[in-house]
């Protein structure tokens, strides 16, 4: 018998992230089919309340929601900033959700020393450095691991990518990630950041990890596996 193949509701908070996340399931699974949902204004109205509110949680369940009446199997949130809402959303309908960075961080951990270690992020979008942050300690915690911190945000090079300066945007991650060579490994934050990940891997001696290629294929072995 056939298995069928599953539908996926990938759901963006910038269009930044749409590409990245499309060529990730083209290198990993290009069998799945997608569906696009986009709200490009959360991630303004998020960086201009300065944190996440009960209307802004609820946006985001009713996304969830619209996705599950589509008949999509899983959905995937590609929004870096958004760690309780998105919690909230899965919940709501009750289908296998996946936070953007969940899997990179559970790949990070795998990654360093057992007595402990010291991870780098660097972000380009700062409102989701301490969300980011506390759900990677928390996730640490829940290991029994202990971990050090350290974070980057590149001012700009959001607007260098948005405004095709493609160029600008990779040199400026790079050069922010060069700051955290003696961490054990450095994770880029933003989906909308993975097509740096050469550049930053040949600026450091540590392995650095991109979210959409981790977020893939978790959802894959996921969904395939159970």
């Amino acid at each position: 018998m056939k298995t069928p193949v599953p539908r996926i509701a990938l759901i963006h908070a910038t269009a930044l992230a749409v590409e990245p996340i499309a060529q990730a399931f083209e290198r990993h699974w290009p069998q799945a089919r997608r569906m696009n949902l986009l709200d490009d204004s959360l991630s303004v109205d998020l960086a201009q309340a300065g944190r996440l509110d009960d209307a802004m949680v609820q946006r985001f369940k009713d996304l969830a929601v619209y996705a599950r009446g589509t008949g999509c199997d899983a959905i995937l949130f590609t929004c870096s900033a958004f760690g309780p809402a998105i919690e909230a959303a899965g919940a709501a309908v009750r289908l296998p959700t996946l936070k953007p960075n969940q899997a990179m961080f559970e790949q990070a951990l795998a990654q360093c020393p057992a007595l402990g270690g010291t991870l780098g992020l660097v972000a380009t979008f700062e409102a989701s450095i301490a969300p980011m942050s506390a759900e990677l300690l928390q996730l640490a915690r829940l290991h029994g691991r202990h971990i050090e911190l350290q974070t980057r945000f590149v001012p700009r090079a959001m607007d260098d990518l948005a405004q095709g300066r493609v160029g600008q945007h990779h040199q400026k991650i790079a050069d922010a990630a060069r700051t955290l060579s003696d961490c054990d490994v450095v994770m880029l934050a933003q989906f909308s950041m993975a097509a740096a990940l050469p550049q930053v891997e040949h600026a450091l001696p540590c392995p650095v990890l991109s979210s959409p290629d981790c977020a893939v294929l978790a959802m894959k072995r996921t969904l395939q596996h159970g």
